[in-house]
């Protein structure tokens, strides 16, 4: 183009050149004769032939907008935990938005705005000889002209496809000819379809302000900390301003120079200013306002919106893993990244499972008793608490601080991405191994096998076990395993109570020796517990210690599950979903499977009530206030490693654990002690101030009474094989339902190798298959002779071999005198030789 000025006339006959060959020049025409000819889109010339082929028609879809996640408080108010946008929008009707701000629109951006039919020919023919003659492009697009160029920009927004995208938005953007008739065809088919005020208000909801904000709802908020219904007549002008050049006039970037508060934002005050001028011109407002506006100061106040669950605070890692239940519904699209994609941009309401009260009393107690970060450890606290009968998850928190900025999580252990609470899949760790609580699905096992609680087994400590049963993999031998017991327990015998309720670790090996060690695997999978890793629950002998690395959230939904009767109903995070039209979308629902009948439910109820009550958890139960019905069982790992406390009432679970977050072996809990105290009795401290305001909150009925059978079995007499062989006695033992267990040699009377006792004794009642172990004898002792009536010198020769020791007793009676009064041990008492006996020998006269 010649740098010298072109005349108007000139000009003019360039625009219809360069205009002539899309056709424009015939709409123009036709825009001119009137209004109402543009609306009903009759034509003039042929050449309008071109104008009639373009899309006439503009589907409006719903606005990209921010979706929240809630709370929802005892009163049923909601509370926001956190928002996430890909553009921060908030729709707001044209009746919330104040008439300052519609009016600064039109006019400051189409003063013609309820007089043309779409296109306003003026603004047109203005915006086309600035750019032909040098002065700047100019748009001179009408509102309904801007809108529709924003509705196909917002149609691009949603395509993940980056390429796809941008060429979407080149073509939706390009300064051509063509596409302008295109915009203008739009335009005009806009305005048949929808008013006049339902095409501002869809146009001061879709347009940017700058950055991230769009629409006039998230401006007014984030420019000047107030709502489109209550912005003043300053600040209206000024946000319209932001609206010819976002980036240009925008209030959040200001720099010394040209747009520095020092200056008063001087490029959107030049633009503000222009915009009230054109308000009083139309006669928007008097000249008192005006005046007022003009004199007004810019002052933004930028409040920063809340965007992902950083802002969630100690509720951050619940909020992470209703994102990452998000990804997996399919309401949100077909794939993880589409569905994120939508949920950012579709204006979702989610009011989630999350009870503020217990999620308080979580976060206040780990915050009590659980550092950080702790020197020389890398430890980890977790609680998470389930609804009993619904998997409702009520409560989820860790003590560190939650960030997905690799830059916040390059500042130290206090920071991580990773929910310690939930599988790997699900934002969490590869877990952590539960210890001890894991030995109730053996106990669920056992009843399921007709077993009963008092049952005895072999429980003696030993390194090799012998082979265990596995219909998966056929009989497993697992050579030098030789566990030790928590208080190295020596006891032979046990009975599945007695190994529940003191947590016995060979008693818990010698149930699994009767059982299948697959079979125990089923039914802790029965109850929902998997590996957090994703790979399958390992099954050796080890692992009913509780070896298997799972997630704590697991661990709750399965002690739920007992204390609902033994149904089991998966984790649930969501109770509502709002779609942007206020339509109720169902969400993710709970699916509850019987994992073992009420009657053997009730029997691990009855037992883990013994461990509140007189076993390893007293310590929990003593500190829970107010209590309720409860059910529990402790759990440490080799060197307690990772403590933990799980338990429910019949209304909430809870589980807590303090963890090596690295598996450390190195690192236990034994070894620390809090400000709080230990560290491994902190798990002590936490679960009951969780459960005491669940229990105050949900209260709790009493679990249903275990049956006499699931108790006691069916009770038969132990039979009296002393004296017999070992062999005869096995066949005794077995035929009356007993299990044999050669209990090793023991000084006895009886002849060597005879069965000297058994364990219970004979006479006793045991429940059928219980483990009866046999002693058989050494033949050792013998039984201590009757020397009661015989003379001193007589009871010495008859207790030949044994150390006698004499102690006279004055008497009166001469038959008595020098005579064995008593002895001790008693006659007939098993002895071996070389010991003492007693005897009281009777004297006349003696000192008494």
């Amino acid at each position: 183009m010649s740098a010298k000025k072109r005349t108007v006339s000139g000009a003019l006959g360039g625009l219809l050149g360069i205009i002539g060959m899309s056709a424009v020049a015939g709409v123009l025409v036709t825009v001119a004769v009137t209004p109402a000819l543009a609306v009903t889109g009759m034509t003039t010339t042929n050449t309008i032939n071109v104008f009639e082929s373009l899309p006439n028609y503009l589907r409006v879809d719903q606005l990209s907008q921010k979706s929240t996640i809630y709370a929802v408080q005892d009163n049923g108010a909601p509370y926001a935990l956190a928002s996430f946008y890909d553009q921060n929008r908030v729709e707001v009707p044209l009746a919330s938005m104040s008439q300052f701000v519609q009016d600064a629109a039109v006019s400051g951006e189409d003063p013609r705005f309820y007089e043309h039919g779409g296109v306003d020919l003026q603004g047109t023919i203005r915006g086309a000889l600035s750019t032909v003659t040098g002065g700047g492009t100019q748009g001179g697009s009408s509102i309904t002209q801007q809108y529709v160029k924003n509705v196909l920009v917002q149609k691009c927004e949603v395509l993940t496809d980056q390429d796809e995208l941008d060429a979407c938005y080149d073509e939706a953007t390009a300064t051509t000819p063509e596409r302008k008739l295109k915009e203008m065809r739009l335009a005009i088919g806009v305005e048949k379809e929808y008013t006049k005020p339902e095409i501002l208000q869809g146009y001061l909801n879709i347009t940017l302000f700058g950055g991230s904000v769009y629409g006039i709802e998230a401006a007014s908020s984030y420019y000047f900390n107030t709502s489109a219904a209550n912005l003043t007549l300053s600040q209206s002008a000024s946000l319209i301003a932001i609206v010819n050049n976002p980036e240009k006039f925008r209030l959040d970037r200001p720099d010394s120079e040209t747009n520095g508060a020092a200056s008063g934002y001087a490029d959107n005050k030049q633009r503000r200013d222009y915009i009230l001028g054109e308000m009083l011109k139309y006669k928007k407002v008097s000249q008192e306002d005006y005046d007022a506006a003009i004199a007004a100061p810019i002052e933004p106040s930028i409040t920063e919106p809340s965007t992902g669950c950083q802002t969630a605070g100690g509720s951050a890692y619940f909020c992470d893993y209703v994102t990452q239940i998000l990804k997996t519904d399919p309401t949100f699209g077909e794939d993880e990244d589409t569905r994120m994609t939508n949920f950012r941009r579709g204006g979702y309401d989610i009011y989630t499972t999350l009870d503020l009260d217990l999620q308080q009393a979580a976060e206040d107690t780990i915050s009590e008793n659980v550092p950080e970060t702790f020197d020389g450890w890398d430890v980890g606290a977790v609680a998470t608490s389930v609804q009993v009968g619904t998997g409702r998850v009520l409560a989820m928190a860790q003590n560190k601080i939650y960030s997905q900025d690799p830059d916040v999580l390059n500042q130290g252990a206090q920071y991580t991405s990773i929910n310690y609470n939930t599988d790997k899949n699900q934002g969490g760790s590869a877990g952590f191994q539960p210890g001890s609580t894991y030995k109730v699905f053996t106990l669920a096992e056992w009843l399921k096998e007709g077993h009963a609680l008092n049952e005895r087994v072999d429980s003696a400590r030993k390194s090799d076990w012998g082979t265990f049963q596995d219909y998966c993999s056929g009989p497993q031998t697992f050579p030098g395993y030789n566990p030790k017991n928590d208080a190295n327990e020596s006891g032979t015998n046990y009975s599945a109570l007695q190994s529940t309720i003191n947590s016995i670790n060979t008693g818990f090996l010698g149930m699994a020796k009767k059982l299948d060690l697959c079979k125990i695997r089923d039914t802790a999978e029965a109850f929902g517990v998997h590996r957090a890793d994703g790979d399958e629950l390992e099954k050796g002998a080890s692992s009913v210690l509780g070896t298997n690395e799972i997630a704590p959230l697991s661990m709750a939904v399965a002690f739920a599950g007992i204390a609902n009767k033994g149904t089991t109903c998966s984790a649930v995070v969501i109770d509502r979903i709002v779609g942007p039209d206020d339509t109720e979308i169902p969400p993710p629902a709970s699916t509850c499977n019987q994992s073992v009948e009420p009657s053997v439910a009730a029997g691990m109820a009855y037992a883990m009530k013994r461990v509140l009550t007189e076993g390893s958890a007293t310590q929990s139960y003593n500190s829970t206030s107010p209590r309720v019905p409860m059910i529990g069982k402790t759990g440490t790992t080799d060197g307690a490693k990772d403590t933990w406390m799980s338990g429910a009432s019949s209304k909430v679970a809870t589980v807590v654990g303090v963890v090596s977050v690295t598996g450390d072996a190195n690192q236990r809990a034994s070894k620390y002690n809090f400000e709080s105290g230990s560290a491994a009795t902190a798990r002590h401290r936490m679960w009951p101030d969780i459960m005491g305001v669940a229990n105050a909150k949900y209260g709790g009925d009493n679990f249903d009474e275990a049956s006499n059978n699931v108790i006691q079995g069916a009770q038969v007499a132990v039979p009296d094989v002393r004296g017999k062989s070992m062999a005869d006695a096995k066949s005794a033992i077995e035929g009356a339902g007993f299990e044999f267990l050669d209990g090793g040699v023991t000084d006895s009377e009886l002849p060597a190798g005879t069965v000297a006792r058994t364990d219970p004794g004979n006479g006793s009642n045991a429940s059928v298959g219980a483990t009866i172990t046999v002693y058989s004898s050494n033949g050792n002792q013998v039984l201590i002779p009757d020397v009661v009536g015989q003379t001193a010198d007589q009871a010495k020769a008859t207790l030949n071999g044994f150390g006698v020791v004499t102690t006279d007793q004055a008497v009166t009676d001469p038959t008595q005198n020098n005579k064995v009064l008593s002895m001790s041990p008693a006659a007939g008492t098993p002895a071996t030789k070389g010991g003492t006996v007693t005897i009281v020998v009777g004297k006349m006269g003696a000192a008494g």
